[in-house]
């Protein structure tokens, strides 16, 4: 690994730890992000990095169990590689509806419970209507499926 793709990685992992990742499994994504080779093991993620084994082990579980990355075997190799979808951002978008959905629902249920007159009602109310808004109305897994198309239109066009 070059010395760019070390410097993407760990500015990757600045933005990845202002929004709540820790450093090391930033650092992790954005080398993955980069991958040439179909997959990256351990090993390589230590030297690489500079990061434990014990602390790879740790992010790269937490990662998976995201759905932000999988794991591979190679024919004569016992070792995991790992791997990151070439999409990982419509993964990402899925998750993120998901779990806006369940917010939404959740937020139903409570507003079927509480009093005309309650307190908690106008923030309930907003907690289900910005959930709707954000998986009805933007939708940003169709949207951004839409904007693949095009791109991917432009790209077969010569327009970029």
């Amino acid at each position: 690994m070059n010395a760019a793709a070390i410097d993407f990685a760990t500015a990757f992992s600045r933005y990845w730890v202002a929004n709540g990742g820790s450093e090391i499994e930033g650092r992790i994504f954005g080398r993955l992000l980069l991958d040439e080779d179909n997959g990256v093991s351990a090993a390589q993620l230590a030297e690489e990095l500079n990061i434990s084994r014990g602390s790879i082990s740790t992010a790269v579980r937490r990662l998976e169990q995201a759905g932000f990355l999988g794991r591979t075997r190679r024919r004569g190799s016992r070792a995991d590689w790992f791997v990151m979808a070439n999409d990982v951002w419509a993964g990402f978008l899925e998750r993120e509806y998901n779990y806006l959905s369940a917010q939404r629902d959740l937020a139903a249920t409570a507003l079927a419970q509480l009093a005309a007159d309650s307190p908690a009602r106008e923030r309930i109310e907003n907690m289900h209507d910005y959930m709707s808004w954000l998986t009805e109305e933007l939708d940003l897994r169709r949207a951004w499926g839409e904007h693949k198309k095009q791109l991917a239109s432009r790209r077969r066009d010569g327009r970029t």
